[in-house]
């Protein structure tokens, strides 16, 4: 028994695992309602604030890493263009979120004392973060090119990159947490644990190249690297209540998408002889199409009373 792992139960068990898991962590999540009223946020002290923003970055970033990496030995086995279509659909979650966020910046812009400001704001906050997220990746590409390294150290630059963009999730959810705005925090905690739920199988990917399993410690650590920033940019984005800090956040946030959008085109043309397939662009346009159907059904239950309630 000693030489068993998880990749030795039955394959249904791991494709409908983590899916269960998952569940349990939105039935713990609505239990637990870690948001409390948020109209009444500007009353909360600082500590409530980082805690509530802890327990949110918890929950959007490390929690679903951790969850797709429990579903690297189920995916592993399968055809690689499923995988690809996994990776489109969380592409147009993303999508969609990005173009909600350059509302928001257009709305905060327009609010702001200086509009001019404000886009030059915008300009500097997506293209510099695009290019700062590009050249790391550049960098990490380069740096796994290196066939001496390890699968595991290839992992832990993958796991490194993604935490970067992270931080960008987190100032999305940050802003929107200090402004009160519940249904954009549902949305983005939504839409990110869609995302990072297929984090986890791109960051232990490269394992497979070693013929060990590394011990159980540095999928945690590569799971907290690449989740984790989720917490620290909600905590830098509740600094976002200002209409002009909330531009440049949120358009830190677009910036690390747009770069992220690159990296999962990358991943797909890695393998495949088309990244626009037939597959791919449906579960491209399903992930949009989810997401736009989420925003109709959490603004409707948050306007009732069902979600956030104190």
């Amino acid at each position: 028994m000693s030489g068993r792992s998880i990749a030795d139960l039955p394959p249904w068990v791991l494709a409908v695992g983590p899916v269960v898991i998952l569940g349990g962590v939105f039935g713990l999540l609505y239990a637990i309602s870690p948001f409390g009223d948020l109209a009444a946020v500007g009353e909360a002290s600082t500590l409530e604030i980082i805690w509530m923003l802890a327990v949110i970055g918890v929950f959007a970033g490390i929690v679903p890493v951790a969850i797709g990496m429990l579903w690297f030995p189920f995916i592993r086995d399968l055809d690689p263009r499923y995988l690809h279509a996994f990776l489109a659909l969380a592409a147009g979650v993303l999508v969609f979120i990005a173009i909600e966020m350059t509302e928001d910046i257009v709305e905060n812009g327009a609010e702001a004392g200086s509009p001019s400001l404000a886009i030059v704001l915008a300009i500097v906050g997506i293209s510099g973060t695009f290019l700062v997220m590009y050249a790391a990746s550049t960098w990490r590409q380069r740096t796994m090119a290196d066939t001496q390294k390890s699968g595991l150290e290839i992992a832990y630059l993958v796991a490194l990159a993604l935490g970067l963009h992270s931080i960008g999730e987190g100032l999305g959810i940050g802003v929107s947490f200090i402004q009160g705005d519940a249904t954009q925090v549902l949305l983005l905690m939504l839409a990110f644990v869609l995302h990072n739920v297929m984090e986890g199988p791109t960051i232990v990917a490269a394992v497979a190249r070693d013929r060990n399993t590394p011990p159980l410690r540095h999928f945690a650590a590569m799971g907290l690297l690449a989740g984790g920033p989720v917490i620290l940019g909600g905590w830098i984005g509740s600094f976002g209540e200002a209409p002009l800090l909330a531009v440049l956040f949120f358009a830190i946030a677009v910036g690390a998408i747009l770069q992220v959008l690159i990296e999962v085109a990358e991943l797909i043309r890695f393998d495949a002889e088309a990244i626009l397939t037939r597959v791919n662009a449906a579960t491209f346009v399903g992930g949009f199409v989810l997401m736009f159907l989420l925003e109709d059904v959490v603004t409707e239950l948050v306007l009732e009373g069902w979600l956030l309630a104190p």
